[in-house]
């Protein structure tokens, strides 16, 4: 007769470790951080249209039953008016303003660091920002490593909303799966879609879901993008 062998169930690093919580020494515990980008803004930049503000609420029904405990919002009106809406979605979770949720560029590659057929156009394309734009940005960007990811203390894991701009997600995703800084670029988070980073003790940072927008209907996905980029 065949002995039939049983193996023990699955198991990956994403998952808690077997050893019992009041065994644990750690006093540190997993920080989730969810990452949305702004709803869908007007021409000047200064609003958000109307389908922005359907996109927003959308996104905080969402996340009405997630056990937030900030949301964080860069200061210009697009990331502030989109917070305010997903905040109406959900009670008494605390909206806070942080430069470091801003518009700014993250990282300012050398040419060598860069693939030698992508390099032309991406150089381009950083061309186009200021001196005061180039030289202001990087520090933000590490700014917000140190604010934003890794475990947290405490007795509990944290949920954090961080409603931004594309550049800032890019560069939070790229760091969560130690990509070359330079990489950020090409990362492209449609408005109002939905990001979410876990950070564990002990384990590698886990990118759970990445731009989903499966709370919003279709002619509301990928809104200023071009057609080739949608999918």
């Amino acid at each position: 007769m065949a002995t039939i062998v049983r193996s023990s169930p699955l198991r990956g690093p994403w998952q808690a470790s077997a050893v019992p919580t009041e065994a644990r020494t750690t006093d540190r515990v997993a920080r989730y951080l969810y990452l949305a980008r702004h709803g869908e803004a007007s021409a000047d930049e200064t609003a958000l249209t109307e389908k922005g503000r359907r996109q927003a609420v959308l996104l905080g029904e969402r996340l009405r039953s997630t056990p937030l405990s900030a949301i964080h919002h860069g200061p210009l009106p697009r990331a502030e008016q989109t917070a305010r809406l997903i905040g109406e979605q959900c009670a008494d979770v605390p909206l806070r303003s942080s430069e470091l949720a801003g518009d700014y560029l993250p990282y300012l590659p050398q040419t060598q660091e860069l693939p030698e057929d992508a390099a032309g156009s991406l150089l381009g394309f950083l061309a186009g920002f200021t001196e005061a734009e180039r030289e202001h940005g990087p520090a933000l960007a590490t700014q917000a490593l140190a604010a934003f990811t890794g475990p947290v203390e405490g007795d509990r894991p944290r949920h954090e909303l961080v409603v931004t701009h594309n550049f800032l997600v890019g560069w939070l995703v790229r760091a969560a799966l130690d990509a070359p800084e330079w990489r950020w670029m090409g990362l492209n988070h449609g408005n109002a879609a939905l990001t979410v980073i876990r950070y564990a003790p002990g384990r590698p940072s886990s990118v759970l879901v990445h731009n989903d927008m499966r709370h919003l209907p279709a002619h509301l996905r990928w809104t200023g993008f071009p057609p080739e980029i949608q999918v």
